[in-house]
């Protein structure tokens, strides 16, 4: 199983708008627009998923702190990877953002170590989640609405319904890909790659 969390803006303006007007047309108010400050605001989501389905999708109210996490932690990850594998050959991997290396995260997985084994994520290691690819297939099916979500709750849905859309192969493919992600980066020494 794959994890990691995302954060969907509501408006994506990177300040940059170009308008095309005549030169005495510069302060006439149709030719303005108006700004948003910080994109009109965010969800934050995290999500995992494995070969054979898509895990759930739980939105952040804040920021992820190790609270929250130990929080997903304990009422997600463990149950479903005790579910999905209950033999304990099941493995779980997560980035190394601050809250998944908290002392009370660590010790969470350390009692539940026979159910599951957490893969150790080496610092400044290339990121070679495959969800980072699920992330983008959502936001392009974001981008495709009309009309754009014009709140966070429409925000939120719309997530979730992209999210609940995804192809089953779409996510296998993933999964197969990763003998070649991995080959890759140790050809690269773990430099950039097509990935």
């Amino acid at each position: 199983m794959w994890s990691d969390e995302s954060r969907f803006q509501l408006h994506h303006a990177d300040g940059r708008v170009r308008i095309w007007r005549k030169q005495h047309e510069s302060m006439h108010p149709t030719y303005m627009s108006t700004t948003l400050q910080a994109g009109g605001g965010s969800v934050m989501v995290w999500g995992m998923f494995s070969w054979h389905d898509l895990g759930p999708l739980i939105r952040v109210e804040q920021c992820l702190n190790s609270t929250t996490y130990l929080s997903i932690v304990a009422d997600q990850v463990h149950p479903i990877m005790l579910m999905a594998y209950p033999n304990g050959d099941g493995f779980f991997q997560q980035d190394n953002a601050p809250c998944h290396g908290a002392r009370i995260v660590q010790e969470c997985f350390q009692e539940h170590e026979g159910g599951f084994t957490l893969l150790r994520w080496p610092p400044q290691s290339p990121d070679l989640n495959p969800i980072e690819h699920l992330w983008d297939e959502v936001k392009r099916a974001i981008k495709q609405l009309v009309p754009q979500p014009s709140n966070l709750t429409e925000l939120d849905s719309a997530i979730h319904q992209a999210w609940c859309q995804i192809p089953r192969i779409t996510f296998q493919h993933l999964v197969e890909s990763m003998p070649r992600r991995i080959a890759a980066v140790l050809k690269a020494e773990g430099g950039p790659t097509k990935y």
